[in-house]
């Protein structure tokens, strides 16, 4: 199935940020891509291409401090870039053709951090994080290249339960389907973390935990780009063909 492929603009608060928005003819699920801290929308977009010939209808947007609005990567916020993935999530539930009830969110790394708060915000069917990076609550709104790495680093590396932390606590209110891919050798993003992920969806419907071995946070070799993606489009396909027989409600 072709996809219809076009630019738009999504309005958050006094902001524009850009995306690209891919759709097949038919009304079908919507799927959201959400990526990582210096990531942009290009970077799923091959995959999105995949998933439109799957018959959803996908967004893949840059988050403020990113690509065009890159001049706020000193300024922008948790909270802001929240904002962003509300408004963006917004214009793909908004579209005429859109099956609202079968909404999917892709995010990786800050991105799938974002997704998990999102789902306590709008409704999501299903849910598929890449190696979900983890932070504190506190300081929501300094700039996020404000935040202590270290810091950060012994706090991914702490077992914490969902009511330890925002994101976890969203994770534990989730009842959709979850995808959780974490690479093997990831600097960034500890195995605890990832554990403090899978124990927190305590209520989802399904859920789907795979290791890219060898992997490194960023993905670095072809052979484990290839191997997420095969990953991820397996899991959507599986997703999609099991809403055509059983809808959402």
């Amino acid at each position: 199935m072709s996809a219809q492929i076009r630019a738009v603009e999504i309005d958050v608060n006094s902001a524009v940020v850009a995306g690209t928005m891919l759709a097949p003819k038919a009304d079908m699920p919507g799927i959201l891509f959400v990526h990582g801290w210096g990531g942009n929308r290009q970077r799923d977009l091959h995959r999105a291409e995949r998933m439109a010939g799957l018959g959803c209808q996908c967004l893949t947007f840059d988050l403020r401090g990113h690509e065009r609005t890159k001049q706020q990567r000193e300024i922008v916020s948790r909270a802001d870039n929240l904002h962003d993935v509300l408004a963006a999530y917004d214009f793909l539930a908004g579209q005429p053709s859109i099956d609202a009830t079968n909404i999917g969110v892709i995010g990786t790394s800050y991105g799938g951090y974002l997704s998990a708060l999102l789902t306590t915000h709008r409704p999501v069917r299903w849910l598929a994080l890449r190696a979900p990076a983890l932070y504190q609550d506190e300081e929501w709104c300094l700039p996020k290249v404000a935040l202590d790495r270290a810091a950060l680093m012994r706090y991914r590396n702490t077992r914490l339960t969902a009511n330890e932390n925002l994101a976890l606590k969203a994770c534990s209110g989730f009842y959709g389907d979850v995808l959780i891919v974490e690479s093997e050798t990831d600097d960034f993003v500890p195995h605890q973390t990832i554990c403090n992920y899978r124990i927190s969806f305590e209520n989802a419907s399904s859920m789907t935990h795979r290791i890219i071995r060898g992997a490194d946070h960023a993905l670095s070799l072809e052979k484990s780009q290839k191997s997420y993606s095969a990953i991820l489009h397996e899991w959507i396909a599986e997703m999609v063909i099991g809403a055509r027989v059983q809808p959402a409600g």
